[in-house]
């Protein structure tokens, strides 16, 4: 395993941005829980290999392009149909897409090591900043990792249906795959 110090490239050409939701409620059995793949974003690295605090990256998401990619559970197979009316309540009801297109995350602070590394910044969601942490790890020329996403700290009213019987939890994960794209 073996990383040079310089700037990369992160991006779903080379790598795979998902969030995966849970339910909750007394109508749990009747939902989903989803992995939403972000199909437009794009990221930058800076390494330093000397000194992990001088690393910085930064991920602009674009809000529009989450699509459902899977449903487990539930007391039915996901229908297509299932999918593009939750793609659509996302847009509207939850992230309000028209208004907000961009989710930006930007680093404050990196350490750690290569094979275990921390990310402190800020995560702005629907024009709303908050701190998040991110833990991930690096092999070969692959970054990996995941952070957890209270929507509640953001303003975000998680999903609710059958009268409120059946929710979405409020904690949501965010998983990354990405390669590191040297910057030419």
């Amino acid at each position: 395993m073996s990383i040079s110090a310089g700037s990369y490239t992160l991006g779903p050409e080379s790598g795979r941005l998902q969030i995966n939701t849970t339910r909750t409620g007394l109508g749990a059995k009747a939902g989903h829980d989803l992995t939403i793949e972000v199909t437009r974003w794009r990221g930058e690295a800076m390494v330093d290999t000397a000194d992990p605090a001088n690393s910085w990256v930064t991920v602009e998401v674009d809000a529009e392009s989450l699509e459902v990619r899977k449903g487990t559970g539930g007391v039915k197979p996901l229908t297509s149909s299932d999918r593009a009316e939750i793609e659509k309540i996302v847009r509207e009801k939850i992230l309000h897409t028209e208004r907000y297109p961009t989710i930006m995350f930007r680093s404050t602070r990196v350490d750690g090591t290569p094979e275990s590394f921390r990310v402190e910044g800020d995560l702005t969601i629907v024009d709303v900043t908050r701190p998040v942490t991110v833990e991930g790890s690096l092999a070969e020329d692959r970054v990996h990792g995941s952070a957890a996403i209270v929507q509640t700290r953001w303003g975000i009213r998680p999903y609710s249906a059958l009268f409120g019987a059946l929710k979405l939890g409020d904690e949501v994960e965010v998983r990354f795959d990405a390669g590191l794209v040297s910057k030419q």
